[in-house]
């Protein structure tokens, strides 16, 4: 039995985490959950966005399944979600966008995987302002171990899971130490991986691309602020940001996510999509060796999918959050 950290966020969090963990003791998945929140609702609980209790949670398990966190507005406070990645190098944050049977969208046959890194770059805190001039700097630092281990990492997944093609999208072409340093080496970990086709693309370009011909891609590396881009480019591809899994991986930690916003204005009206944090949570089956629960579930959920008036409202059905889940159930 495997003890996971549970976190379920604000707003939507905690009823679609239930909704995950329905489906899971449905399925019998071997897991144990020990739940620790972060966010508003520990802010305003107890003055803290992200309590030791958590930070010790994460690790003693190595694991986590964490829901939406809303970070208060106001000066001084850096997003959790920043703060998570950096204080345990979750270097690696993945996302997975593919076409769904009944989950309508303009496009068909996607199926790739976007790895950005997640410690560096724009999202470094590295910024400063000038009173007297007026002027605002924020420092792109990349470092040339933060390039190779992202790149590496998507290389990895690629020849694990037999894709085809690694394409690195950079902007090398203006951005001539940043840009050119990552760039640089993916070229040199692409020449040990001969058998996966490597290619590059200015981030423009990419952006052009996916929306005229999403199906060229595989596998996809790219710096943090790109990346934040594009994932979300890339899961409007298939459906928007409620069905699409996010997962934050270091060498010896990983938080998987549902990577939406906590939505408040929903929040305990029993409407919100568990998808998003369900797809997440069979990610994270996979990671730790869990393949067959995994792929159970995933079947399904992809049939529940398949019949739209069987899921929440925002795919057209009219079952609420607790009513989707137990027709994934019903299907196990």
């Amino acid at each position: 039995m495997r003890e996971i950290t549970l976190i379920p966020g604000d707003g939507i969090g905690p009823e679609i985490t239930e909704a995950v963990k329905a489906v899971f003791s449905a399925a019998n998945v071997p897991v144990t959950w020990e739940e620790e929140n972060a966010g508003q609702t520990t802010f305003d609980s107890i003055g803290e966005l992200i309590p030791s209790t958590l930070i010790a949670s994460l690790k003693k398990n190595k694991v986590a399944l964490k829901g939406p966190i809303t970070t208060p507005v106001g000066k001084g406070f850096k997003s959790i979600n920043v703060q998570l990645r950096q204080m345990f190098d979750l270097y690696s944050n993945v996302r997975p966008a593919k076409t769904t049977p009944g989950v309508n969208t303009r496009f068909e046959n996607v199926n790739l995987v976007l790895f950005r890194e997640n410690t560096e770059g724009l999202y470094s805190g590295l910024e400063m302002f000038d009173e007297r001039l007026q002027i605002s700097d924020s420092v792109a630092r990349l470092t040339r171990v933060g390039c190779r281990k992202i790149v590496r990492a998507a290389f990895e997944y690629a020849n694990k899971h037999n894709c085809k093609k690694v394409t690195a999208v950079h902007k090398a072409n203006i951005l001539k130490s940043a840009g050119a340093l990552f760039l640089s080496e993916a070229s040199e970990i692409a020449k040990e991986y001969p058998h996966i086709q490597y290619d590059d693309k200015i981030i423009d370009n990419m952006c052009m691309q996916l929306v005229i011909k999403p199906e060229q891609f595989d596998v996809i590396v790219t710096t943090n602020l790109f990346g934040d881009i594009l994932s979300d480019l890339c899961a409007g591809l298939v459906g928007g940001l409620g069905v699409v899994s996010g997962a934050n991986i270091g060498n010896d930690m990983a938080i998987f996510e549902a990577v939406h916003g906590s939505a408040p204005d929903i929040a305990g009206q029993g409407k919100a999509n568990p998808t998003a944090l369900l797809r997440s949570a069979i990610m994270m089956l996979h990671h730790i060796d869990l393949k067959e629960e995994g792929e159970r579930i995933e079947k399904a959920l992809d049939a529940t999918l398949a019949n739209r008036e069987q899921c929440t409202g925002d795919l057209g059905g009219s079952a609420s959050t607790m009513e989707f889940a137990q027709n994934i159930i019903s299907k196990l």
